[in-house]
This record gives structure tokens, sequence and C-alpha cells, in this order.
């Protein structure tokens, strides 16, 4: 199993750790709608960000930032996945002033956690990490950052997403 650090404290991720060359293990998530989703609803290139909260000051500036980058690059879809239920996450959006922003619960049965390996034991929440899907399917990028309240590298997974367009 992997660890990562969360609040400097060892914690263990469960689930199957996802690598650069894999093909993208599909999961099964909530919209902000309840309308479940997997992730073949999504063609293009997708970041996919894996947050623990968006209610958080990380999390929230992590998921504008992505947005952002991804308004100015066509084909390029970034999904938000943290275990918020969906009406908090449908909040978000409209707080965030990010109505189109893509944002999935994974609280039902933490199937993308579990297929990402992003489960932080005992918490029931994902750990932070940042995976670029091409159109084929295929993994292009991914990091699992170390410690979770800390930030991943945007510019990296941006980079990785335009190479895969």
């Amino acid at each position: 199993m992997a660890s990562v650090t969360f609040g400097g404290k060892p914690v263990e991720l469960l689930g199957n750790q996802v690598h650069v060359g894999d093909k993208a293990p599909d999961f099964s998530a909530l919209d902000n709608e309840l309308k479940e989703k997997t992730l073949n609803d999504y063609s293009g290139v997708r970041i996919i960000i894996s947050v623990p909260s968006l209610d958080t000051g990380v999390c929230d500036a992590e998921s504008r930032r992505f947005n952002e980058a991804a308004s100015r690059l066509d084909g390029v879809t970034v999904i938000t996945v943290s275990v918020d239920l969906p009406f908090a996450q449908k909040r978000w959006c409209g707080a965030a002033g990010l109505n189109d922003a893509v944002t999935l619960s994974d609280h039902r049965d933490l199937s993308f956690g579990e297929a990402y390996g992003v489960v932080l034991e005992g918490l029931r929440l994902l750990a932070r990490a940042v995976f670029v899907v091409d159109s084929s399917d295929q993994v292009v990028y991914t990091e699992y950052v170390n410690e979770v309240t800390y930030h991943p590298d945007y510019q990296s997974a941006i980079e990785a997403a335009e190479k895969a367009k």
C-alpha cells in the first residue's frame, strides 16, 4: 500500500494506484443532479482531480485554477472528484461562479477512490491527486501529492493535458 501524509501524519491509501501508460479505470460517481456518471460520460482529454473537500482553501483554489486553465484549452474537461455530497458540490460551483464545472461525488461507494488508489484509510476522504487521461482513455500523467494539504504541480499537469490533445 502507498501512503501520504495528512497534516504531517502518515495515512495509507486504499485502492489501486494508477500509473502512466495504464488504461484509465472506469468508475461510478454522482453529479450535482444525482445522476450516475462514469469516465465514459466525458470525452476528449480529461484532467481528473481528486480532492478531500471543496470546502477547504487548497481544494477550492485547486479546482478553480484547473478549471480556469482548461477554459483556455479546447477539448479538455476538468473533473473534480470528492466525497462531498452532490448538494454541497452544487453549492460550491454556484459560489465559485463555475456553474459549468464538472464535480462528481464519490460519497456513495468510493468507486473512484478505490479505482484510482486515493481513499485515505480510516477517514472516508480522498487524497489529493491529479490524473490526465487522453481521448483514448490512456493515463498520460499522474501525481499523488505527498502531503494532502499541499497544492499539486499545476504546470506539469496542464502541460501533459496540452500534449495529450
